[in-house]
């Protein structure tokens, strides 16, 4: 049998850390990250353990790379929902929409990785976070921003404080309200995006629930 040429093993690889990745993700999930060992991620990835090592230096940067990586794949698929469209202006409150949408889908991976950031060790750089990095750029650049890079910062920045403001115990934040925050801060329509279920019986100035009485009659809506 001929050895596997160099393309292959790198495709091979690839995707065992593709698996270990989405491994990580479910069992957080089902489980949380203290009950989640590198063993049960190996197993259900039907990989060796040695791999972790290879790819990682432990299960917070597991962690971590595993959430960007989701993150990043919802973006792209928030950014690339039909209709297809080049508007900045759409771009950016698809985008929006995707990363909020995020912390609702996934309350307690994302708590789970807003705290492992907040480590003393702090944000780890992966090729996941690097990509999610170049989308959102992209989508502040295709906005209009002036500086791309630190127009990106700044939403990266807002878009952290909002997933906290969701996901605070005890008092957590509408995603209706930090919407509508995010969108004024834009200049971005209430209508545009991929906006949330009910988001249409919010005040778009302030994402408050309007009273029924003052909610758009279903049979007029789009």
């Amino acid at each position: 049998m001929s050895p596997r040429s160099a393309s292959v093993n790198e495709a091979m690889r690839r995707r065992s850390r593709e698996r270990l990745l989405q491994a990580t993700v479910e069992l957080v999930e089902e489980r949380g990250y203290e009950a989640t060992t590198l063993a049960d991620i190996t197993q259900r990835a039907g990989s060796a353990r040695g791999l972790v090592s290879y790819y990682f230096s432990g299960k917070r940067a597991l962690l971590q790379s595993a959430v960007h990586r989701l993150m990043a794949d919802e973006l792209a698929a928030a950014l690339e929902s039909e209709p297809r469209t080049a508007d900045g202006q759409e771009l950016l409150a698809r985008a929006i929409d995707g990363m909020l949408g995020i912390s609702v889908r996934h309350t307690t991976l994302m708590r789970t990785h807003m705290a492992s950031i907040l480590q003393e060790e702090g944000f780890i750089q992966c090729p996941e976070q690097q990509r999610l990095a170049e989308l959102l750029r992209d989508t502040v650049a295709a906005w209009g921003a002036d500086d791309p890079e630190e127009e990106y910062k700044l939403l990266r920045a807002l878009l952290m404080g909002a997933t906290v403001a969701m996901l605070l115990p005890g008092a957590p934040m509408p995603v209706y309200r930090l919407r509508a925050e995010l969108f004024q801060r834009y200049g971005l329509d209430w209508a545009a995006g991929l906006p949330p279920a009910g988001a249409e019986d919010c005040d778009p100035a302030t994402g408050v629930r309007l009273p029924p009485s003052a909610r758009p009659d279903p049979a007029l809506r789009p």
